[in-house]
């Protein structure tokens, strides 16, 4: 935090341009937007910690030489923007690692803390950091802040490299990071409740950007701050953030997390107009505590969705997809309101964006919130292992499962509704293609077909179901007639074999 009052700072002392100054924003976020799909699989597929500790490390070389290129006076403004690109780049490969590690330190009924509990230290960093960025700028300029930045690394890799995890045993083989790419994908893709947050988060982060890519605009051109006052403003959203940490579990026990983002971001666009309009700074740092704790409630609950919804072997993933798709809103946001104040003002620009906060509340009624945190999503184990004749290779493929049934037919529209909810989830552990058959001269006879690409995805689709998975395949279950059991059957592309 003291890094982004120093680099914004500078920023405002080597150009008065408002789109180079948010243009920061977006250098910080557009990484994270590029990479964030690679980086939640290599999450998921390397230790957590070493890229946690690799990452670490590179950034506190980017952050080494901001400093020392600032200190005597040789930065330039897009110098500036591609560091703070490289710094954000080292963030955006470490960040869906390190929020897929809180799971694996509490559980699932104490996430929702854990993630509050988390912001809550990040936002007590933005309360004193951007204050104390903002004296050791005035005293000694930005060049020194963002060499303390740099040591500040070093505490994290020595903290997370001493740290051993337990480690989940996993029976399926490895994962190339491609592959993983696109079953992360297609995981998201298929859950309902991810995919709500998909469209939730943009629909509040573009617009919720505006504040963070212009208070530093307005705080030097419109309220004629020092970059003292102008970290007391940004400490002002912090101290309020943390505030919001210590009611989140009261506002949680009233209301659903759906509805919190619902009032949360009507009350961010209040303080998108606070900004724009209240000069007086009493008033304003006032306002700006509230609207602390609604960002922090606010991002909490987006985080939770996603964190409980997702099991383990998919969490870094479903993380990249939403952080790729919150930091490509907070990119593109940053761009289009700094441009939109360079053209017009900031009240213009930040007043547009209250309106279009406003008006994203419409995504609420098709795409609600839910969280999972009463949901079992450990691996549930219950396959069989085939019974082979021959071993196949693990990259031979595509193969074809086939599952007959026996459902008497008053049963049958029941069956086929439930096997509905079976082909959701066989499509988000792996299947490509899937169709349910009825036998229309044993109409009692049904075949599941589905295909996925190898059989070592396969093989990875079997650790993939969840206790909770297994739920849903039960209720198709229970309506077979009775004595009867389902015959699993596995086909592999002749192609392959000949």
């Amino acid at each position: 935090l003291m890094q982004g009052v120093a680099a914004a700072w500078l920023m405002t002392s080597l150009t008065p341009s408002p789109l180079l100054v948010a243009l920061l924003t977006t250098a910080g976020s557009l990484p994270l937007f590029l990479v964030g799909l690679p980086a939640g699989a290599l999450a998921d597929v390397l230790d957590r910690r070493w890229l946690v500790v690799v990452t670490q490390a590179w950034m506190l070389a980017v952050a080494a030489v901001l400093g020392l290129l600032t200190i005597p006076g040789w930065m330039s403004p897009w110098g500036l923007l591609g560091l703070t690109f490289l710094l954000g780049l080292g963030g955006a490969l470490s960040a869906p690692a390190w929020q897929a590690i809180i799971p694996q330190l509490v559980g699932r009924r104490e996430l929702g803390s854990a993630i509050a509990l988390n912001s809550a230290g990040f936002n007590m960093a933005r309360a004193i950091g951007p204050a104390l960025g903002g004296l050791v700028v005035a005293a000694w300029g930005p060049g020194p802040v963002f060499l303390l930045n740099a040591v500040s690394f070093l505490g994290i890799m020595i903290v997370i490299y001493r740290w051993k995890p337990v480690v989940e045993e996993t029976r399926g083989p490895s994962e190339s990071v491609r592959s993983a790419v696109t079953a992360g994908v297609r995981y998201t893709r298929h859950s309902k409740p991810l995919r709500a947050v998909l469209v939730r988060t943009p629909a509040f982060i573009i617009a919720a950007s505006a504040l963070w890519a212009l208070i530093p605009v307005v705080a030097s051109h419109d309220l004629h701050l020092s970059a003292f006052g102008y970290g007391v403003l940004l400490a002002s959203l912090g101290i309020g953030a943390v505030a919001g940490a210590t009611i989140m579990p009261r506002l949680r026990a009233r209301l659903s997390v759906d509805r919190l983002v619902v009032l949360g971001t009507a009350g961010w666009a209040g303080g998108l107009l606070a900004l724009a309009y209240i000069h007086n700074l009493v008033v304003l740092n006032a306002v700006l505590l509230l609207v602390g704790a609604i960002w922090l409630v606010t991002n909490s609950c987006l985080n939770i969705a996603i964190q409980t919804m997702a099991p383990n072997w998919v969490s870094a993933r479903a993380l990249g997809v939403y952080l790729l798709v919150y930091q490509g809103g907070f990119a593109s946001g940053g761009v289009l309101w700094g441009a939109l104040a360079g053209r017009f003002s900031n009240q213009v620009a930040l007043t547009s964006a209250a309106a279009v906060l406003i008006i994203g509340l419409a995504t609420a009624l098709r795409w609600p919130l839910v969280t999972g945190e009463d949901l079992d999503l450990s691996p549930s184990h219950h396959w069989r292992e085939p019974k082979l004749a021959f071993e196949p290779d693990l990259g031979e493929g595509p193969v074809l499962v086939t599952i007959d049934y026996h459902v008497a037919d008053a049963q049958a529209a029941a069956f086929a509704q439930a096997m509905g909810e079976v082909q959701i989830l066989r499509r988000k552990d792996g299947a490509t293609r899937w169709e349910l058959y009825r036998d229309p001269a044993a109409p009692d006879h049904f075949v599941e077909a589905y295909e996925v690409a190898s059989w070592g995805e396969l093989l990875r689709q079997h650790e993939r179901t969840t206790v909770q998975d297994h739920e849903l395949e039960k209720r198709a279950l229970e309506l077979q007639q009775p004595g009867t059991s389902p015959v699993v059957s596995h086909l592999i592309a002749s192609r392959q074999t000949s």
